[in-house]
């Protein structure tokens, strides 16, 4: 109890704790723990993500919303098998389990909504003007949008592939690792010229 109140309270950033990501929907309802077996790796990546991806994201948009991301390989690998929308543990290393896998595989994924921005695409607002401000803004390495409020699957990674993947029309890979995007800069920059400034928000 003790050493998992003490992972609990590691800041990964100024914004996160680990605390904050180690919820889980099936780990409740089927009575399974959603604890790191390499809680150092999963420090390591976990700042990773927070540092370069989620705090940006919430000082620039405000508050960002956590809805899936750290899976302990047991979880995982229960989800996959039941069909409750997880990977197979291999092809999630770097992803939702952040503590598993080889050296090009090193990363934390997790799942979020931007309220700022669902707001907007329930309005009507295109999804692409959030993924190529994520592209031009952040190191990030995958994005996957998904329909309900636009929310992604943000990907870090310690080698980033840079691709950009959606549930949403047009559905598809926006974005090949290795590919230049088809719209130019000054075209992209056009989609969010009415975002927040970057890192905008002040903080007493």
């Amino acid at each position: 109890m003790r050493s998992l109140e003490d992972l609990g309270r590691v800041r990964l950033s100024k914004h996160f704790f680990m605390r904050d990501f180690l919820y889980s929907e099936i780990g409740n309802i089927h009575s399974l723990q959603n604890i790191p077996e390499n809680p150092d790796i999963a420090i390591k990546n976990g700042w990773g993500l927070c540092e370069n991806l989620l705090d940006p994201l919430e000082e620039t948009f405000g508050r960002i919303a956590i809805r899936s991301d750290y899976r302990s390989p047991d979880l995982n690998r229960f989800g996959n098998e039941n069909g409750l929308n997880c990977a197979r543990n291999e092809a999630n290393y770097g992803h939702h389990i952040w503590d598993m896998g080889g050296p090009e595989e090193q990363g934390a994924c997790a799942s979020i909504a931007i309220p700022w921005f669902a707001d907007r695409y329930a309005a009507g607002r295109d999804w692409r003007d959030l993924a190529w401000w994520i592209h031009d803004h952040l190191p990030y390495s995958e994005m996957w949008f998904f329909p309900k409020l636009a929310a992604l699957n943000l990907t870090w990674r310690v080698h980033p592939q840079r691709t950009i993947s959606s549930y949403l029309a047009p559905k598809g890979k926006l974005l090949a690792a290795g590919a230049e995007p088809r719209e130019k800069e000054a075209e992209r920059r056009a989609r969010y010229a009415d975002f927040p400034p970057f890192r905008g928000i002040a903080y007493p």
